[in-house]
């Protein structure tokens, strides 16, 4: 079945993970909830979802994770507070995380996987295509990759990955494609003729890799309640995306957006503590200060 016509309009965010590298902050707290500056990670991705025309959103959640709803939720007695104080500044700050977008929520109940994260959407989403996001990836607002992979999907059906080049020595952390070129010759969009989720060092397809960013043909939900359980005991995306490139007969071909822009991954510590630099540094409110302060600070250091 085609999926030319059928237009997204849906996006879901798994965020059922234990967060185990920020522990102890992520014993009580979402790691989605952690802040990037002042904003927590997971405001940057439903916001990616709204730019890009998708705002009803459905966020895949675990136990601990009420902190997202009721961030995404009103809060009528800070904003009564706010109001008393005559704060429109930070009114508006904290009404914009509830008028967003149009949040559901469902709960996975077993940690199984990413892939069966996504098959908890499917009573949500139903059989038009949808993207989903990861919240451990950030893209910056300048960089439309989302857009673009709505683009395509639309353009030439079936489901749409994205890919980043990535060193040598760090595909076995990822998904890794096997790409060939498009007959029309559509820069930077590839076709996808095989998957390998994190494979052996040395054995990667290409450099490669898929990052958190996906819009899914329905079909993709028969084959994940076909998929056994892969690597770590959990049913993995990859492989149910790795049948629908093999077999396009199963629901559409598999493209890939070959991606060159700005990326943070939050899900790494030192990554984390990378992108809050960064973004603060490009912010107007901080930015001038907290530059002229990271200087200062690299200069007392000895580091430069």
């Amino acid at each position: 079945m085609h999926t030319h016509h059928r237009q997204t309009r849906k996006a879901v965010i798994p965020a059922a993970g234990l967060g185990t590298r920020f522990l102890p902050a992520t014993k009580a707290t979402p790691k989605e909830m952690l802040p990037v500056v002042d904003r927590p990670a997971i405001e940057y991705v439903v916001a990616e979802a709204v730019r890009s025309g998708l705002d009803d959103v459905l966020m895949v959640t675990g136990r601990n994770k009420r902190a997202l709803e009721d961030h995404f939720d009103r809060a009528y007695e800070l904003e009564h507070l706010l109001e008393l104080k005559g704060d429109s500044g930070k009114l508006s700050q904290v009404r914009e995380s509830s008028e967003l977008a149009d949040v559901h929520y469902v709960r996975q109940g077993n940690p199984l996987g990413l892939g069966h994260a996504v098959l908890c959407a499917e009573p949500h989403v139903g059989d038009s295509p949808f993207a989903v996001l990861l919240g451990d990836d950030l893209i910056d607002e300048r960089d439309p990759l989302l857009a673009r992979m709505l683009e395509v999907q639309e353009q030439r059906g079936g489901s749409v990955v994205a890919l980043m080049e990535v060193e040598d020595d760090r595909t076995h952390l990822y998904g890794c494609a096997a790409v060939a070129p498009l007959d029309d010759e559509a820069g930077d969009v590839l076709a996808v003729t095989d998957l390998v989720e994190k494979p052996e060092p040395g054995t990667a397809p290409s450099n490669l890799a898929v990052i958190g960013r996906y819009v899914l043909a329905p079909e993709i939900f028969d084959v994940l309640r076909e998929t056994p359980p892969g690597r770590g005991g959990e049913i993995q995306l990859t492989d149910a995306l790795r049948q629908l490139a093999l077999d396009p007969a199963l629901g559409g071909p598999v493209h890939a957006v070959v991606f060159s822009g700005r990326r943070y991954d939050t899900g790494d510590r030192g990554d984390y503590l990378r992108t809050v630099v960064r973004l603060a540094c490009e912010r107007e409110d901080l930015g001038p200060e907290f530059r002229t302060w990271l200087v200062d600070f690299v200069k007392e250091e000895g580091i430069l």
